[in-house]
């Protein structure tokens, strides 16, 4: 289980525009549908020991927030052809599976992943109202095996602030995970 860092996209950075396939709903969902609303994008897929690891308190905060105004979306990027489980079908299981109550969207260009510079799965993107970036990192400290609850803590305390319209608490800390499964040949150099 190698882990990969999140790239840490600088803060104030606008949020990349998406339209992609919702595979938990009809039709597609676009960055322009959460205008006005402060938005959590997470780059997450089904089989990354990571994800699984979180996936209860992703759900949970889904409910606990997309009520208070917050746009929540998820988004997986890995390559399906070479990664099945990752496939749009069992995108649509697991979502049912883990109560997912946000769009989980299909990203199968991997332009997206590109545009956000998502490195790994979970990898969180936390946007004010105006669509510019407040928080990305961690969800928590909790990583499989280390024996540290999951909570949500450090996403949680960025949304709210974010909703309270406060200054995000540092210091940001990268997410950690599965690197993004990216096709042949696509993989992007996030140190150019």
């Amino acid at each position: 289980m190698a882990a990969t860092p999140s790239t840490m996209l600088p803060l104030g950075t606008p949020a990349p525009g998406f339209d992609l396939p919702n595979t938990t709903g009809k039709g597609t969902v676009s960055l322009e549908g959460a205008a006005g609303k402060p938005l959590l994008v997470m780059f997450i897929c089904n089989h990354c020991p990571f994800v699984k690891h979180v996936r209860e308190q992703l759900a949970a905060i889904g409910r606990d927030y997309q009520s208070k105004g917050l746009a929540v979306v998820a988004i997986s990027s890995n390559d399906a052809e070479h990664y099945p489980d990752d496939s749009p079908e069992k995108m649509t299981a697991e979502a049912a599976e883990a109560g997912y109550t946000f769009p989980y969207l299909y990203d199968e260009s991997q332009q997206v992943a590109k545009a956000y510079r998502a490195a790994c799965t979970p990898d969180f993107y936390l946007f004010d109202a105006d669509h510019k970036l407040a928080y990305r990192g961690q969800l928590d400290p909790s990583r499989p095996k280390n024996n540290i609850p999951v909570t949500g803590s450090d996403l949680r305390a960025a949304i709210d602030a974010v909703l309270a319209g406060r200054p995000v608490p540092e210091p940001q800390l990268p997410s950690i995970g599965c690197n993004i499964k990216w096709k042949p040949g696509n993989a992007p150099d996030h140190n150019a």
